[in-house]
């Protein structure tokens, strides 16, 4: 694949079809990633409100552990794209292998932390007193199974980042299916249970055990394919043993991304402990509201993903201008495709958020209110999650993480966490100030990363030139986004 001459090549010939190219499957991955929250939530919603509110409590326990270890991702996908471009297979090899032995490591300590800090950290939610006596004990028993799965969880978070630095977005994208498949058919069977089997409904644990089960699945395929198929970075058994030269370019570029995904599930997690002040159906309507908009978010992150492979791979060639259009193409798609969806969303908010409750309470009618607002006043943001997310993905690209960092950091605690106090708290909106707070952070976040990114200050390479006998010319032709499937091809080895 690399050095491949082809007018859809990443590193050269037009940027629109290699930014499609790689840029739709990781949106469908991303959909089948967030098929993992919607099946669950569709099945407890027919469990109890309770069992909704209980995510809606886990979610952000749960991502704030995990997203350390996914930022260190990053950096795997980052050097993978940039030697790739250089056309260093080994040296792009070698970065895959001591990323992925890294983050493994750390998936099992986070695992285990998590699972014993599971208490202490619910305990410190201020909760209202039905919630903290129906949602909390619920939230702590799927939390726990869930933390048992983390080197699973990150076995298929790495493999796909590594895939994507190659140019590969296909072939993670056929391994979520299969996963999420499973998840979608153990699902009801392991929360209802299945009396012909004698299986017990487990409840919330069984959605928690399904996930685990399903992404074990993922994980297997994906150290398949990354060490026996030609789809992607060639990792050896040796690429595996620690290297601290190269430990420590991963963690100079990881680190940010893991304080910035970190800091992320922070915000989540403080506004969640605003939001559990209020009532069960505030707390349901968050959660679901949140998990639509993790769906809407799609097409953004996707051309933010595409867009950090597209810089890296055309920052390690030495191209830079080329990386500067790719973003500005991306940019402007982002924002056209999300105002769209943003209108859709104003006009149909009633029926989509109807589907994911099981009418005939009080309760739920209220859940239902609560959520058509919300998702209404978070439309306005969605142009602008677009432009946000696409210089987000070109910072990492470049191995600027520190930059895409404090954007972040501006967007969610000045641009959220700030304004959702401020509103509901001092200004006395009550519930309204929520979603409104929640809406401004992407405005504030795409408007100065999107000034900043006008210097051109982000455009050099963190990597230095591959290995001598693997070096293409910086002007020839770059790697072509592969479009192999899984069973395409020999072993690699």
């Amino acid at each position: 694949m690399t050095g491949t001459e082809t007018e859809s090549s990443i590193t050269q010939g037009s940027l629109v079809r290699p930014l499609f190219t790689l840029a739709w499957p990781i949106v469908v991955t991303q959909l089948l990633q967030v098929a993992y929250n919607i099946a669950d939530t569709i099945w407890l919603g027919r469990l109890s409100t309770a069992a909704v509110g209980a995510l809606s409590l886990a979610f952000p326990i749960i991502f704030l552990l995990l997203s350390v270890g996914g930022g260190f991702t990053v950096a795997g996908s980052t050097l993978v794209a940039q030697y790739t471009g250089a056309g260093g297979e080994k040296s792009a090899g070698r970065a895959a292998g001591q990323t992925l032995s890294f983050v493994t490591l750390l998936a099992v300590v986070l695992g285990a932390l998590g699972f014993l800090v599971t208490g202490p950290l619910l305990s410190l939610l201020p909760t209202d007193p039905e919630t903290a006596l129906d949602v909390v004990p619920l939230a702590a028993d799927y939390m726990r199974v869930f933390f048992l799965g983390t080197p699973f969880l990150f076995g298929f978070f790495i493999f796909s980042a590594l895939m994507r630095g190659y140019g590969n977005t296909r072939t993670p994208m056929r391994v979520m299916l299969l996963s999420v498949t499973l998840n979608v058919v153990l699902d009801p069977v392991l929360i209802f249970g299945w009396a012909p089997l004698g299986i017990p409904g487990l409840g919330v644990e069984g959605a928690a055990l399904a996930t685990l089960i399903s992404r074990a699945v993922a994980t297997a395929v994906g150290l398949y394919v990354l060490f026996y198929m030609p789809t992607g970075p060639n990792i050896e058994l040796g690429h595996l043993r620690p290297d601290p030269e190269a430990i420590k370019k991963i963690v100079d570029i990881g680190v940010p991304s893991a304080l910035e995904q970190s800091t992320s599930a922070l915000a989540m997690l403080t506004l969640t402990a605003m939001v559990v002040t209020f009532s069960p159906p505030v707390v349901a309507a968050f959660g679901l509201g949140n998990r639509l908009i993790s769906l809407v978010f799609l097409p953004a992150m996707g051309l933010g993903r595409a867009t950090n492979t597209m810089v890296g791979q055309n920052l390690g060639a030495r191209k830079a201008e080329r990386a500067e259009r790719a973003v500005k193409l991306a940019a402007g798609v982002g924002a056209g495709v999300m105002f769209g969806v943003a209108i859709v969303a104003v006009v149909a908010a009633r029926p989509i958020v109807s589907v994911f409750m099981a009418t005939g309470t009080a309760e739920a009618a209220q859940t239902i209110e609560f959520g058509i607002e919300y998702l209404r006043i978070r439309a306005v943001e969605f142009a602008f999650i677009g432009v946000l997310q696409v210089v987000l993905g070109a910072y990492r690209g470049a191995g600027n993480t520190r930059t895409a960092l404090v954007f972040s950091l501006l967007s969610l605690w000045v641009g959220r966490v700030a304004t959702v106090y401020l509103l509901t708290f001092v200004l006395g909106w009550g519930v309204t100030g929520i979603w409104v707070g929640m809406a401004a952070g992407n405005v504030l976040g795409a408007v100065a990363a999107g000034a900043w990114f006008t210097r051109g200050t982000w455009k050099e390479s963190v990597v230095e030139e591959a290995e001598e006998d693997e070096v293409t010319p910086a002007d020839g032709p770059g790697p072509e986004p592969p479009s192999e499937s899984v069973t395409d091809g020999g072993a690699k080895h």
